[in-house]
């Protein structure tokens, strides 16, 4: 608006009719601390002419509001560009609402809680104008690049098609329950677990059981998130362990990574606790081979090329309902991991892809979780009622995972049994029982290579292919334009293609 109006000389109407048709706004969170909000008066020092267009913006709008809703004075100090509660902020996603001709959620469940909750009053005002647009990610990246045993196993059993067309893996379902495309597929996977020994892990001295279940939970460190929900998890078989050394456990290696912003407290205790837990689970001559925890460094899309194809088990644990979508879901199937997870972003419609009954369902759903909040969740409750969750509880209170110290990890002790804003111990029982589920069927290789098969080949949907066609038809309105190419094989893996200009190729 300020080059259009100011530096070009439109009028404003002309102006603002442009500025709306060219933008669109994908909205990525549905947490109200990730929804942008502006001091105003540094944001008017810093930049007044702005400022004063974004008063004018928001002027016209609430005169639009007012008339659609006459007395509706509520709805206008929802909707308006300017938060006058207390100390006076511009509030970034009202002015994207405003100011674009298209909003788009990321994932079914996402964009149905946007125009349900988070953007209803949008939704009410401009009908029609949210659109979903289910995330995706590449193949050429995430599991060409990063798995390139995987992408020679696929292209010799199906051709090379499924590359620019994720949904021929489709093909690979009749080879499921094939014995020597298993094997070749279990291979293929335990290849890739020996990979870790190249990772500059924590503890570089542990001792890895390729034959062990990598348990991976690789993300921004988050409570919503719930990294410490697999940690109580991985206490669990502890305790179990501790009680009868003796027990029939499935080997596992959990693996986390992952970065918790600057300023976040809560978080980088939650790294200590992986870290802590780690050091105490791995040392103890009780838990022997059986158990193994380990935090990769500066986890980066590099060390997530390695990271991705090695997995068995990705943890999508986030609450119901805090997660967008979710991309490394995504790039965990299509490397064939299975997923342990709620029904969160992305997760409902992986789940309905690879068939529920490849998929480990656990805890409550968004309904539930609401009605829960609405009726007063009581964390403590669980706590008292569950012998197993407070002997979890009470090792770390008590400084066992801290040498002693029993008030570093006071701080989400506290949190849980007083707050548990994300509903960890609403959860924690179903999350128990699903992960006996998970282990149980890991000692069936033939039906878990199954499983791991039928995931990866029914991804299809995820590829970012379909998502910017998605994008091309509900937001961009464009058309593809067809660009014809000639594919070449790179001689130094076989596995990777790159176009040729085809006006110089007669082939």
């Amino acid at each position: 608006m300020r080059l259009l109006v100011d530096v070009h000389l439109y009028p404003w109407d002309q102006a603002w009719e442009i500025t709306r048709k060219t933008l669109c706004y994908t909205n990525h969170t549905l947490l109200p601390e990730a929804m942008e909000k502006w001091q105003l008066d540094l944001f008017g020092n810093l930049l007044p002419r702005h400022l004063e267009i974004i008063y004018e913006i928001n002027r016209r709008f609430l005169d639009e509001v007012r008339m659609k809703y006459p007395g509706d004075h509520a709805r206008c100090s929802r909707m308006s560009i300017i938060d006058e509660s207390g100390p006076r902020y511009i509030r970034m996603a009202n002015l994207a609402c405003i100011g674009t001709s298209a909003i788009n959620g990321v994932a079914a469940m996402h964009t149905r809680l946007l125009r349900k909750h988070t953007l209803a009053d949008w939704d009410s005002m401009y009908p029609g104008k949210i659109h979903n647009v289910t995330n995706g990610v590449t193949p050429r990246r995430w599991i060409a690049v990063s798995n390139p045993r995987l992408t020679r196993l696929i292209t010799d059993a199906i051709g090379e098609k499924w590359l620019t067309n994720l949904d021929e893996l489709k093909s690979l379902e009749k080879m499921a329950d094939d014995a020597s495309f298993q094997e070749a597929w279990y291979k293929v996977k335990l290849d890739n677990k020996r990979d870790i020994k190249s990772m500059a892990l924590h503890d570089s001295n542990l001792a890895i059981n390729p034959e062990a279940m990598f348990d991976v939970q690789v993300k921004r460190i988050h409570e919503y998130k719930r990294q410490h929900l697999n940690i109580l998890h991985i206490i669990t078989l502890y305790c179990r362990i501790k009680a009868n050394p003796d027990i029939d456990i499935t080997p596992r290696l959990f693996l986390f990574g992952g970065k918790a912003a600057p300023g976040y407290f809560m978080a980088k205790r939650m790294i200590k606790l992986i870290t802590s837990v780690a050091h105490v689970v791995n040392t103890d001559p009780d838990v022997r081979d059986r158990l193994k925890v380990a935090f990769i460094p500066n986890y980066n899309v590099k060390l997530g090329h390695a990271v991705y194809p090695m997995t068995d088990l990705s943890e999508q644990i986030s609450l119901a309902g805090k997660e967008a979508s979710g991309t490394g879901n995504m790039k965990f199937s299509m490397n064939g991991a299975l997923t342990i997870g709620t029904l969160d972003g992305a997760n409902v419609e992986i789940r309905e892809e690879v068939g529920k009954e490849n998929f480990f369902l656990f805890g409550l759903t968004v309904e539930e979780v609401m009605q829960r909040q609405s009726e007063g969740y009581r964390p403590m409750e669980y706590y008292q009622h569950n012998e197993m969750l407070k002997n979890v509880m009470d090792l770390i209170a008590t400084g066992h995972f801290s040498s002693g110290m029993a008030g570093f990890c006071k701080p989400i002790v506290d949190s849980l049994l007083y707050d548990d804003q994300y509903m960890l111990f609403a959860d924690y029982q179903s999350y128990i029982d699903c992960q006996d589920r998970v282990a149980e069927l890991f000692r069936d290789k033939k039906k878990w290579t199954r499983m791991s098969i039928l995931n990866a080949c029914r991804m299809g949907k995820f590829s970012s292919d379909r998502s910017i066609k998605d994008y091309s038809r509900k937001i961009w309105h464009v058309q593809p334009a067809p660009v014809k190419l000639s594919w070449q094989r790179l001689p130094e893996n076989g596995v990777l293609f790159t176009p040729r200009d085809s006006t110089n190729d007669r082939e």
